[in-house]
């Protein structure tokens, strides 16, 4: 039990926590990028074959090369579907409690008339419900 703990120095075990940490994000980075190629809709099902392809032939520059050419694409893609998500999350909200549109404008001109709020505001409000 000793003697196979005594074969690894410092340094040996730096370098392999430093190789497997590596390898994690190179999968992590693999994954994201299969990701964004499958959800990519401005690419045809023939340019995503050749990425796919191109990543199975050279993994390592695959990857790297794909970040390089379409990394912006990728960030614009994340917000896209973030925002599809936060729409789909507030129109179940909505549906959820009950409130239609025509409630939430009854409620903002209720406010308006109270004093709450002003023109400015209820017109603002006003655009995000019908919207």
């Amino acid at each position: 039990m000793f003697a196979a703990s005594t074969n690894w120095g410092l340094g040996e075990v730096l370098w392999a926590m430093l190789y497997f940490t590596c390898f994690f994000i190179w999968i992590w980075l693999a994954i994201s990028v299969f990701i964004d190629i499958f959800r990519s809709p401005d690419m045809g099902g023939v340019h995503k074959a050749i990425w796919v392809v191109a990543i199975f032939i050279v993994p390592l520059f695959g990857v790297l090369a794909y970040l390089i050419v379409r990394g912006g694409k990728m960030n614009q893609h994340a917000i896209e579907a973030a925002k599809a998500q936060d729409a789909a999350m507030q129109n179940y909200i909505r549906n959820a409690a009950g409130t239609t549109p025509a409630d939430e404008l009854h409620r903002l001109a209720d406010l308006k008339d109270r004093g709450v709020i002003d023109q400015a505001e209820f017109d603002k409000l006003k655009s995000k419900v019908v919207s």
